[in-house]
């Protein structure tokens, strides 16, 4: 089992990660009768794509001997009404200034990205813009 999950009441959720007894906590967003005082489930969609590719991206760089330390992610999620469901989430992935790759490594880089599980597992409904800034 990857995680235990107990609903703690007034829309705040408590998740175990089974493995290493980690804990995060969720709560409805505030447009939709929550607090906000923590990631939405939706949100942790959102992030979870970021950090996928990311992650997935690291990988790849280890294998090419290529450190992509200081990399930093910005997520904006785009909710829509209609049903209620993320339409749209931007990310936008900037690599520090001091890694000089060849164009060649950027393409391949991206590809994995632009590939990992998260992406893959996506709703093609869900308008993904993943933008990597070298």
């Amino acid at each position: 089992m990857t995680a235990s999950v107990v609903y703690e009441g007034q829309l705040r959720c408590s998740a175990t990660h089974n493995q290493s007894g980690t804990v995060i906590e969720t709560d409805a967003p505030t447009d939709n009768r929550g607090k906000g005082e923590r990631f939405s489930p939706t949100d942790l969609l959102c992030v979870a794509m970021g950090t996928c590719a990311i992650t997935t991206m690291g990988i790849k760089a280890q294998d090419m001997e290529i450190d992509l330390s200081g990399a930093s992610i910005d997520i904006q999620k785009h909710m829509l009404a209609d049903p209620r469901r993320v339409g749209k989430i931007d990310v936008i992935i900037r690599f520090p200034k001091t890694l000089n790759l060849s164009e060649k490594d950027r393409t391949i880089l991206e590809r994995v990205g632009n590939n990992c599980p998260v992406a893959k597992s996506l709703s093609p409904e869900v308008n993904l813009n993943l933008v990597y800034e070298w």
